[in-house]
């Protein structure tokens, strides 16, 4: 006799279940960095590099949602001057796209005599961005080599806090990586990423450049490090008007990545090119042969030993061209961070490569200014002096209503068709489901309850087994009875708030089957970092995020757990189940996965949803949400399709589903 608390805790006994998700994900992300290297070393050519780099130039862009439109107005607007020795810094504010508002401080030495080059800085997670003290000193050592910089405020950080409450002077989403996920997460279901919005700023800010009459158009540079080298990385990637670029404390290999458990945030998951090859050597090829230095900490946590390879194996891609020196590799002996010796080292690289001068750095001492000396905006925040300031969240609500307005475009048999095809092909396609195996690891009765608990695992796919806790009457003898599954967030791990309905469809005659699946219950998995494993930035999110780069997702293979479930129903020991006798109960936000397999399989077509979501369209155009679980429940690009309500209705057969709550 078992209690309901040793259920909830029990594990699986014999298997290796808690690895299994790990491995699966380790085992296909290692297989495509091998294939990524095989392909990468088959380039002997000018003409093969080039191909590749149009390629993943093409699948990044593809993967994003591409680029906004480029033709919106500038409308730059200079807010003032501050004049320092030997240079000024204007206070510039320009328009990226219609009522999105970049605020960005431009560095100009007093003696320019003709249009020279000019370096795009954009900041790593700072709360203060381009006003920190480690950031003015980095624009400080550029300026003083001569060098024009523009430092820009990215996406939630300095004076772009998108969630920022003019009235409370407080905003409700925390700055940087708080607003990148917050946001970023609502973009994956439109087919978007988050980095697409920083990326068109860098793109937008280099065309303000070029408007410039103390610029030469054909001198511009870009460096940043951390995020602000994500940020550098994807612009060498996109933006041909880049002459030279320093990229800090980013550039790694996607394998020591993956393998330190290190989570990433939204702008640096590019979902899908994992799955075509892709590393962090086509970043700098990318470039090749325009000169790049990579800067790096030797005791950073993006690992050391994944940037050392990755610029020795890319050298070659220079040689092509005839001249390997171009692309430098800078390790200063420090943590993360842009060094004081990373900017002196940056600043007589440009100083070098786009203006020609060797000029020492030497005699520089930055002195840091009061953030509000620099500020664009009288309020320090953009939400605060234009009311119709716009920022990622505005852009996801307007796609929202674009995509279902191109959905409601096609006829309901054309809608209905793509919809599944697509559907299909990222639930089943591609996975080995093979015999189901399965095994009962152990019967035993409840203590205070009238019913029987017993353990089963089955083969879900290749790599992954499934389980569930299977309820029934003590009372039943050894009758066959119909199956209900259960679908809700926890699984075997929260049987105490289900009880209730544990017992009333065991006293109906049913048994009841409640499903762990991939993640959770006996199923949940090792952590691989330091954060709690269900919470944001823990072991199901990064093993989420690193399913996008893989071009799958947790949700999908979830659903297909679901449908290898109703598959476990019909050969389930004790059950007498035709299609007509399933019933899928589900609850919570894991309700998402029983609604996508009613989408598909019509033996899931008797449903009830209990406080589910309905309508993915909905929650990404609310401001704000719950972000527990939400990494679990996206499959990007599902909006471009269907939203959840459609599952139903492809699945209805006039049988009365019943759904209730939120």
């Amino acid at each position: 006799m078992m209690k309901l608390t040793e259920l909830e805790t029990g594990g699986i006994s014999m298997y290796d279940v808690q690895d299994q998700l790990r491995q699966l994900v380790y085992r296909l992300s290692l297989e495509a960095f091998a294939a990524g290297d095989r392909d990468r070393d088959a380039i002997v050519t000018r003409e093969q590099l080039e191909t590749r780099r149009k390629t993943m130039r093409a699948k990044l862009l593809d993967q994003l949602g591409g680029l906004p439109a480029t033709d919106t107005p500038l409308e730059p607007c200079i807010k003032g001057n501050v004049a320092f020795d030997g240079y000024r810094v204007e206070k510039i504010v320009y328009q990226s796209r219609p009522h999105t508002f970049v605020t960005a401080n431009l560095y100009i030495p007093d003696d320019l005599r003709s249009p020279g080059g000019a370096v795009v800085f954009v900041c790593g997670h700072d709360p203060l961005a381009k006003h920190s003290d480690g950031y003015q000193k980095v624009c400080q050592y550029l300026v003083g080599a001569g060098l024009i910089v523009m430092a820009i405020d990215p996406i939630g950080q300095g004076e772009r806090l998108s969630y920022y409450d003019p009235d409370s002077e407080m905003t409700t989403v925390g700055w940087g990586t708080g607003e990148h996920e917050h946001a970023g997460e609502q973009c994956w279901p439109l087919g978007d990423g988050i980095a697409r919005y920083f990326l068109h700023d860098i793109v937008r800010a280099i065309d303000y450049l070029c408007t410039r009459p103390e610029v030469d158009p054909g001198k511009i540079g870009i460096t940043g490090n951390s995020g602000g080298g994500t940020q550098t990385s994807l612009a060498m990637m996109v933006d041909d008007r880049i002459a030279a670029a320093a990229p800090g404390t980013f550039l790694s290999s996607r394998e020591a990545i993956l393998l330190s458990g290190k989570p990433q945030d939204a702008e640096q998951i590019w979902p899908g090119l994992t799955a075509c090859g892709f590393d962090h050597e086509d970043i700098l090829m990318a470039m090749a042969p325009r000169p790049v230095l990579v800067l790096a900490s030797t005791e950073d946590f993006f690992p050391i030993e994944g940037t050392r390879r990755t610029v020795e194996r890319s050298r070659r891609f220079w040689a092509l061209y005839g001249d390997a020196s171009q692309l430098v590799l800078f390790e200063d002996e420090a943590v993360h961070q842009y060094t004081e010796r990373h900017a002196q080292e940056a600043a007589l690289f440009f100083a070098k490569h786009l203006n020609g001068d060797h000029r020492s750095v030497r005699h520089i001492r930055p002195v840091p200014v009061e953030p509000s000396i620099l500020w664009c905006t009288a309020t320090g925040q953009v939400k605060g002096e234009y009311a119709k300031a716009r920022a990622v969240w505005e852009e996801n609500r307007d796609r929202v209503v674009m995509l279902e307005r191109a959905r409601n475009r096609l006829s309901e048999q054309e809608r209905i068709h793509k919809a599944t095809s697509w559907l299909k092909n990222k639930v089943i396609d591609g996975r080995s489901a093979g015999p189901l195996n399965p095994r009962y690891l152990y019967s035993v009765p409840v203590e205070g309850e009238e019913l029987s608990a017993c353990s089963v695992i089955w083969r879900s796919q290749e790599m992954l087994l499934g389980h569930a806790l299977v309820f029934r009457d003590l009372h039943s003898g050894d009758s066959n009875l119909p199956v209900s599954i259960a679908v809700w967030n926890g699984g075997s791990s929260r049987l105490q708030p289900h009880m209730p309905w544990i017992r009333e469809q065991c006293a109906d005659g049913r048994i009841v089957m409640v499903l762990d699946v991939t993640g959770t219950g006996a199923l949940a998995p090792n952590p691989v970092n330091a954060y709690p494993v269900d919470a944001p930035f823990g072991t199901i999110h990064k093993l989420a995020m690193d399913l996008f780069w893989l071009d799958d997702s947790l949700a999908a293979i979830r659903t297909f757990d679901v449908l290898r479930a109703l598959d476990m129903a019909q050969c389930l020991r004790g059950s007498v189940c035709s299609d007509e006798d399933i019933r899928v109960y589900a609850h919570g936000t894991f309700s998402l996965y029983a609604q996508l397999a009613a989408g598909l399989d019509r033996r899931a077509v008797r449903l009830e949803v209990i406080e589910g979501c309905r309508s993915v369209g909905e929650w990404v155009e609310a401001r704000q949400y719950e972000m527990k679980d939400r990494a679990a429940a996206i499959i990007p690009g599902m909006l471009r399709y269907f939203d959840l309500s459609d599952c139903l209705a492809w699945g209805s057969d006039g049988t009365q589903n019943r759904e209730k709550g939120e």
